[in-house]
């Protein structure tokens, strides 16, 4: 280890994060020729590929994705040693990487965005989706650096904080028929029913490296119950991915869909669907945000959090 030059794992930790050596010589401000000769010293020192080239990108091998939380420790901790960081929202010009679903995207972010846009001008930021597979993996090696969403069985290496509470509500096209009605429990059991899902399990819940999260935005043992007491299933016309498709999807047919409350807001302020009460109680669920410890104490982290967790203050509090 000792013929090992640190500044080779910055290189390591830049292609882990960016997945493409002209990005990563981009944010260590080196030259891609300069990255490249790197990458190549990685892999006879450790005597490994550590990144295989793909259509998609620098793809990392099991090797250095065992290795790569390790590093991204050890530069935190290097970073820290050598002083604080100075972070100044008004002069950063940061890249910060957030994880959320379209829906989160739609209810939270535009309040983010507009008090960045004031108060870290220079700021910049990347939103991938919260349903990719190795969401958890993106979080441990540094590429996100807080994901949004609902999460059970957060690891001790996680941190979570609540951001509101969430309910189901019903979104249905604003020229249906029963629009501005009451739905009763036997009229919505006659309606095809639109739901969102991303996939990955029956229950709804998606296991990695020990993080729990959802993958359905409604309350499917809700819904269930309450289509038990009739003695009849519901009729699942469509389960897709796209919350924000919702109201194209609806527009013009019978269809009632099964939305997050603060969605359904968006979608009737909007105009684009009516928004109704469910006819059976809706439990409210959490909605938090998550990110490693080693980010606990990092200025623009800190400031990251503080300005999410003020921009979901303008999510309407659950009631109902």
């Amino acid at each position: 280890m000792s013929n090992l030059d640190l500044n080779l794992l910055r290189v390591f930790d830049a292609i882990l994060r960016e997945r493409n050596v002209l990005r990563a010589s981009e944010a260590i401000h080196l030259s891609p020729s300069a990255v490249s000769h790197a990458l190549s010293r990685l892999r006879a020192f450790f005597n490994d590929e550590l990144f295989v080239r793909t259509a998609t990108g620098m793809e990392p091998t099991a090797r250095a994705l065992e290795m790569a939380p390790l590093v991204r420790d050890a530069l935190v901790t290097i970073e820290r040693a050598v002083g604080p960081k100075q972070f100044n929202p008004s002069s950063t010009d940061r890249h910060f990487c957030i994880a959320a679903t379209d829906y989160m995207t739609a209810v939270v972010l535009p309040h983010f965005f507009r008090a960045t846009t004031i108060a870290a001008p220079l700021a910049s930021f990347t939103v991938l989706p919260a349903s990719r597979i190795d969401l958890t993996t993106q979080i441990d090696v540094g590429r996100i650096e807080i994901a949004l969403g609902s999460f059970s069985n957060v690891p001790p290496r996680l941190r979570e904080q609540t951001l509101f509470e969430e309910r189901d509500m019903l979104a249905i096209a604003t020229n249906h028929p029963l629009a501005g009605s009451r739905i009763g429990m036997e009229q919505l059991a006659g309606l095809p029913l639109l739901v969102v899902s991303t996939g990955g399990s029956e229950d709804g819940l998606l296991s990695e490296r020990g993080l729990t999260r959802r993958t359905e935005m409604f309350d499917r043992a809700a819904l269930m119950g309450a289509f038990d007491t009739l003695g009849k299933r519901p009729n699942f016309r469509l389960v897709q991915p796209h919350s924000l498709a919702i109201p194209s999807l609806i527009a013009g047919t019978q269809t009632a869909a099964i939305v997050p409350a603060s969605l359904a807001r968006v979608f009737s302020e909007a105009g684009t669907a009516h928004a109704g009460e469910l006819p059976w109680h809706a439990p409210a669920r959490a909605v938090q945000m998550i990110w490693h410890e080693r980010d606990d104490q990092d200025p623009g982290s800190v400031w990251l959090r503080t300005t999410l967790a003020e921009a979901a203050r303008n999510v309407a509090p659950v009631s109902g």
